[in-house]
């Protein structure tokens, strides 16, 4: 299998060409330099060298301008010159196979998780949460399998911080204590993050990582290219998302051993971030991943500026190195160039430390591994150029890339089963109609003897009691005697007429 063609060494005028071997791509590597030294043309060259080979690659585009993997680049009178100059003979411009994603699904398909894939670690850490408000967030998601509820989009997981507050005496008694500060804080933490956006990289369907680690019809890997020229304006989510995303490597992939090429090749661009800020338990977390991950066939390259950018932990496991110039203006890249200088194999016909402040754009100090994984001396070397477009790509451009894409359909349709927010809101309906039914019931009852109260008054009134007489009772009683006494006084006048008649 033909190595992938780095560059050409200048230490010496015998000196030979810069490989990188194929079997050592998962050893892991770093790509440094100051600002507009070359890094991302460096960067786009091993993209594209693995990609021959075969290998699929995920990397960031922070400035844009990786996208230009996906054209084919053009012909020029310097690109001519340095193609001549470094003895390629198979140069050819075309364009890589090539997926565009991103996390709002704009420049290209959307990038979603769940919250449970998530985690309460990494979480925290978006949400920049202390170690109090992390031990709730812990809570969370244990009451989460607990109760058998499902946290996919950050609707559920506000459901549940609203269950929690709701039972919170009940809940601290049975696992832990969660105070209405701490819930108030995540609820704060959570609505700045939904403000950003955020909201859309949480659902479903999630990124399967199969989609990520495909190959062309034509044999050359994917290289998958993650829109992030907004995203790095929020550095806990880019960080984050990208530790996710290797961590989900790390824990889904099976163990391989060493294999003539990578499975899957991961670029952390601007990997200072992934470092800044992070609690010492994430620390440790990423570099045990870094260690162990090259057993499971991936290969994970840092890009940053300056190399102790990265921890020494996680710095001593890259063993493929390419370190662009850097300028010692402050003490801060003075103290930079002697880290980068001892951390390679010294070469007496180079002056480490004084060259790093000499190359020029497209020049490098590199050190990649050999046969048995021994690192070559450093070599002055000037970089291949890539044979895709070294810039930016049109909307247009973009938007036709991502039309042809084979994974658009199963990505760009957001669905929304049912989980812990529907779930909890069908309960509280329930639980609400439910005691409604009672004083519904009351009130029925209520009316009815209203009803039946007022029936019986008026019988009463019209009837009588045993107490006392009715109305029609009375009435009868009042007619008779009416009745009675016309009657009698009819009769008597009878009566007395005839006698005093008689009389007459």
């Amino acid at each position: 299998m033909n190595p992938i063609f780095v560059g050409k060494a200048v230490t010496t005028p015998n000196s030979g060409n810069v490989v990188l071997l194929p079997q050592y791509g998962n050893r892991h590597g770093l790509v440094a330099g100051a600002t507009g030294t070359g890094k991302t043309v460096t960067l786009m060259t091993l993209a594209e060298g693995f990609s021959r080979l075969g290998v699929p690659v995920f990397l960031a585009d922070v400035k844009g301008d990786v996208a230009g993997l996906a054209m084919p680049g053009s012909s020029s009178e310097k690109l001519q010159s340095r193609i001549a100059q470094l003895g390629i003979t198979d140069y050819k411009n075309e364009a890589a196979p090539v997926v565009f994603w991103d996390l709002w699904g704009k420049a290209g398909h959307p990038v979603r998780t769940t919250v449970s894939e998530m985690g309460p670690t990494l979480l925290g850490r978006i949400l920049e949460l202390n170690d109090t408000q992390s031990g709730v967030l812990d809570i969370l998601f244990k009451l989460a399998d607990d109760r058998g509820l499902l946290l996919l989009d950050l609707a559920d997981f506000r459901a549940l911080l609203n269950l929690i507050a709701e039972e919170r005496q009940d809940i601290s008694t049975s696992y832990g204590l969660v105070s209405t500060q701490s819930i108030g804080a995540i609820q704060r933490a959570l609505l700045r993050l939904e403000q950003e956006g955020a909201q859309m990289f949480f659902g479903e369907p999630a990124l399967e990582l199969a989609d990520i680690m495909r190959v062309n019809y034509d044999g050359r890997g994917v290289v998958n290219i993650l829109a992030a020229d907004q995203l790095i304006l929020k550095p806990k989510l880019y960080s984050s998302f990208l530790l996710w995303l290797l961590s989900e490597l790390f824990e889904t992939l099976p163990e391989v051993g060493d294999l003539d090429k990578p499975k899957l090749v991961f670029v952390f661009d601007e990997a200072h971030l992934l470092f800044n800020d992070a609690p010492p338990a994430l620390q440790q977390r990423i570099e045990q991943v870094v260690r162990l991950i090259r057993s499971k066939g991936v290969g994970v390259y840092f890009c940053s500026q300056f190399p102790d950018d990265i921890p020494a932990n996680v710095l001593g496991q890259l063993g493929n190195r390419v370190q662009h110039a850097l300028r010692a203006f402050t003490p801060r890249d003075q103290k930079a160039v002697k880290t980068a200088a001892e951390t390679f194999v010294s070469n007496p016909d180079l002056d480490v430390a004084n060259t790093i402040g000499q190359l020029g754009v497209g020049e490098a100090l590199t050190s990649m591994l050999m046969d048995k994984g021994v690192p070559m001396p450093v070599e002055k070397t000037l970089i291949a150029p890539p044979r895709c477009r070294m810039g930016a790509i049109t909307d247009a451009e973009r938007a036709q890339v991502r039309a042809g894409s084979p994974v658009g359909g199963k990505y760009d349709t957001l669905i929304d089963r049912e989980s812990a927010s529907e779930l909890l809101a069908r309960k509280a309906q329930a639980k609400a109609e439910q005691a409604q039914a009672p004083q519904a019931q009351t009130r029925e009852q209520d009316q009815a003897s209203a009803s039946h109260g007022f029936g019986d008054a008026v019988k009463d009134a019209l009837f009588g009691t045993n107490r006392r007489q009715g109305m029609i009772e009375s009435m009868a009683k009042q007619t008779a005697r009416t009745v009675g006494s016309q009657v009698g006084r009819q009769i008597m006048r009878g009566l007395l007429g005839g006698i005093f008649g008689g009389k007459r």
